[in-house]
């Protein structure tokens, strides 16, 4: 490709870093599919004759299929996936084939494919996150009314339902999906015919090749055109972030899955054996899912640091934009496809739950909300009565519910039979009924909303 420049060939070692094929043969659908619009809209345009142009196309759909056979030929001397491709379209098509660069760089080819390649991540993603949501709702709705311990600082601090704690995954998924959207909307230009850095001299239709390759229009800068990676690093952002969540909710299910717990019972087809102790059932599954996620956060911190010293146009360092893209891509859809394969399948175990959620004194602040809603306490007051409580019910070894009227008044006498059905952990969670509580009502009521809004 540099003959005309050069008078000697590459060194070994340059060839080596040069080549980028065994990476980025990844792009060739999104190259062939560019390179079909970009040569359609030269011969509208008459800059490429319709023989010319009709040999280009039917040769291209040639070379994807040979491609899809797995019949790439992978040559270092030939770097990268697009000129692999303009090389077998040569060896099909002659002349013709040198044609397609016409008006064109290699610099607003590979940007153009790389958008539309992680354009389709995106959707991947949204995919994956669509999954785990039908997942988590599905189980929020089977376990809206079983109480389990709401946690603070890993301490029991109140009675929630489990419903409501799945539904609050359900949250974050949401959140995540908006951030991946967002991304998309934004990155959908397409650099095609920005050409090196500055344009071109040819009577180009950019909106045409816009258009057929499915952008909303063409990037109005071809400096930016050529070298923009925001994309990139917004799809590593979202990506980064979901990671976060999907290890959130995997280190809960490795601590609900141990005996000290005992919340969930793992599955088979989610949990792996011990080489020693066959005893054991681990919960690998999410463990790799919690480890994914420092993966795609390094994949996120290696995009920033290969841009942020790139002068304007484009760099060789950008080669190195791909391997981080696809290693994120990769591991988020194996740990979004994990999650929701364990959400839908793990047992959970709601007696037990319920259990640790009465052993903590978590209605404690029931007491103090039936104080100061009831007897006319002031909350700060209030809050002591019902620590002194707490404290009565650990002396005699009962859980608050426990406490006989008589023990109650002997903390103080404004307490009367009122408070007594008030300190039960489903009394606790069914008067959690505040827009976006616990009460099994809200959970519900939350899951009709996200289903009619999906």
């Amino acid at each position: 490709m540099w003959g005309g420049r050069f008078a000697g060939g590459p060194a070994a070692v340059m060839r080596e870093i040069n080549a980028s094929i065994s990476v980025d043969k990844r792009l060739w659908r999104q190259d062939i599919a560019a390179s079909r619009a970009h040569a359609a809209m030269l011969a509208d345009r008459g800059i490429l004759s319709d023989a010319d142009a009709k040999a280009i196309d039917a040769g291209l759909a040639e070379v994807g299929l040979e491609i899809e056979r797995g019949e790439l030929v992978e040559d270092p001397a030939l770097e990268d996936i697009h000129m692999h491709v303009e090389h077998r379209l040569s060896q099909k098509i002659g002349d013709a084939a040198g044609r397609l660069h016409t008006a064109r760089s290699r610099n607003d080819q590979v940007a153009t494919d790389f958008k539309l390649f992680v354009r389709q991540c995106i959707d991947d993603s949204i995919a994956g996150l669509d999954a785990l949501e039908t997942a988590l709702i599905g189980r929020a709705e089977q376990h809206a009314a079983d109480v389990m311990p709401g946690f603070t600082h890993l301490q029991s601090g109140q009675p929630v339902t489990l419903g409501h704690h799945l539904m609050a995954y359900r949250e974050m998924v949401v959140r995540d999906r908006s951030r991946f959207a967002d991304a998309r909307r934004r990155m959908n230009e397409s650099p095609l015919g920005s050409a090196a850095l500055a344009g071109t001299g040819f009577d180009l239709d950019r909106d045409a090749t816009a258009s057929a390759l499915g952008f909303d229009r063409p990037t109005a800068n071809s400096l930016d055109g050529v070298s923009d990676r925001d994309f990139v690093v917004d799809y590593l952002h979202a990506a980064a972030l979901t990671s976060v969540h999907l290890s959130r909710l995997a280190e809960e299910i490795i601590l609900w899955a141990s005996q000290p717990f005992g919340f969930v019972k793992l599955p088979d087809a989610w949990s792996t054996g011990s080489s020693i102790m066959p005893n054991k059932r681990n919960p690998d599954a999410a463990e790799l899912v919690r480890g994914h996620s420092g993966r795609i956060i390094g994949d996120l911190v290696a995009m920033l640091v290969i841009l942020k010293g790139l002068p304007l146009a484009y760099a060789k360092d950008l080669q190195d934009d791909k391997p981080p893209l696809f290693d994120a891509h990769d591991l988020l859809g194996l740990s979004l496809a994990a999650m929701a394969g364990m959400i839908a399948d793990l047992e959970f175990v709601p007696e037990k739950m319920r259990a640790v959620a009465a052993a903590g004194h978590a209605t404690a602040t029931d007491l103090a909300d039936w104080l100061v809603r009831d007897a006319g306490v002031p909350f700060r007051e209030a809050h002591h009565i019902s620590g002194r409580a707490v404290a009565a019910a650990e002396a005699a070894g009962k859980a608050l519910d426990d406490l006989t009227l008589d023990e109650l008044r002997a903390i103080d006498p404004r307490i009367d039979e009122r408070v007594l059905p008030r300190l039960s952990v489903e009394a606790s969670v069914a008067s959690r009924r505040s827009y976006g509580g616990t009460s099994p009502d809200r959970v519900r009521e939350a899951i009709r909303t996200a289903r009619e809004g999906r």
